[in-house]
């Protein structure tokens, strides 16, 4: 699955736009700025809520085309923060998709960028439309460390999993096989356990499961930094709560793909484990570390927004809006984002606290979660 999506030479999303209409799949982001929006409103809510400590850094772990904090900074730059305030990190791994991230919210995207310092770990750097610096890393453990607002939309479900079926013999791993045949790709059955049986829960009664090292392994580095360095966390992404069985699927042109045909030209997901997040987030790797964080959630995405004031948010479009077709598509637009049929019940919404606001949240519980 790895390799499938981010292989430097063939991986899915390293060489083309995958997103939109003319894409594979399409995100809340893209559908409308009301989702980016009442985001934006959130952290800067939550960051307020921890005194207004700067300089801070907002954080997007794989930021798509740029359009989700394309609309936070629009939002956070009517508040008037000074450029000093806060820098923009992003996490990605794809050239590709970086270039049209600059494009999307940088002044110099037409301009040669200075070369970076030989220790410098950000291969990338530019300045937003709003005058904050914004710089791109390979991984999220070469990030500055100050007080972070992370956001992760749609990234967890991209992250490889391994699949583990019980059978009488205990746990078994579904591998990916060549069937020397006709060349194709197949299921098969691991004879022996292997290592990822190891992350099985004890009293498992699912007969099928997905589990995710890699998620387990960034979360608690996110976890890691809140406690630390200070900052809240945000996940949006559908999932379960560690109850579904088999999830993994592919997409290509907005429609279900076999994940074993043509790899590398088709998406490939699988639903979150929230349930495994949390407990990641709350299971620090090390003594020092320990209780790194609070979480709150999951919540669907349609009570979140509703409780963020999207209604209201959608009333204030339409008042302003003399174009009949424009104003259908923001209805079309708060439909799809809210509709428990559509995003509205598939989409959860995970957020990650210190454990030294314990007390403040319990007097002002986190907004959209309650």
């Amino acid at each position: 699955m790895k390799e499938v999506l981010t292989n430097p030479s063939a991986g899915y999303y390293m060489s083309k736009d995958v997103f939109g209409e003319k894409g594979d799949f399409i995100t809340s982001p893209e559908i409308s700025q009301m989702f980016g929006e009442l985001i934006a409103i959130w952290l800067i809510n939550e960051w307020t809520k921890c005194g207004k400590p700067t300089p801070f850094q907002i954080v997007e772990l794989g930021p798509g085309r740029g359009t989700l904090m394309s609309d936070v900074l629009r939002v956070f730059s009517k508040f008037k923060m000074a450029e000093s305030d806060f820098s923009v990190s992003l996490v990605e791994v794809s050239p590709y998709l970086s270039q049209i991230q600059e494009k999307c919210l940088c002044k110099t995207q037409n301009e040669k960028i200075s070369e970076l310092p030989i220790d410098s770990l950000h291969y990338k750097e530019s300045k937003s439309l709003y005058g904050s610096p914004v710089r791109w890393y390979n991984h999220i453990s070469d990030l500055p460390r100050t007080f972070t607002l992370f956001l992760a939309h749609e990234f967890f479900d991209a992250l490889p999993i391994h699949k583990l079926v019980k059978v009488d013999q205990g746990w078994r791993e579904v591998l990916i096989d060549l069937n020397r045949e006709d060349s194709t790709l197949r299921y098969v059955l691991s004879r022996e356990r292997t290592p990822a049986s190891l992350y099985c829960r004890e009293n498992e009664v699912r007969k099928d499961l997905e589990i995710s090292p890699q998620s387990s392994v960034m979360i608690q580095v996110m976890a890691s930094r809140i406690h630390q360095d200070g900052g809240i966390g945000l996940v949006i992404d559908y999932g379960h709560e560690g109850d579904k069985t088999d999830t993994l699927r592919g997409f290509k042109n907005h429609k279900l793909h076999d994940p074993l045909v043509k790899p590398g030209t088709a998406d490939l997901t699988a639903d979150v484990d929230f349930s495994a997040l949390k407990w990641a987030a709350t299971h620090p790797r090390s003594v020092e570390d320990w209780k790194a964080n609070l979480t709150f959630g999951t919540v669907d995405q349609k009570d979140f927004l509703t409780r963020m004031g999207i209604n209201m948010r959608l009333e204030k479009l339409l008042a302003s809006c003399r174009n009949e077709k424009l104003a259908n598509d923001l209805k079309s637009a708060h439909r799809m984002l809210t509709d428990p049929m559509e995003m509205g019940s598939k989409f959860k919404f995970l957020a990650l606290y210190p454990v030294v606001m314990e007390k403040i949240l319990l007097k002002y519980p986190p907004p959209g979660f309650s």
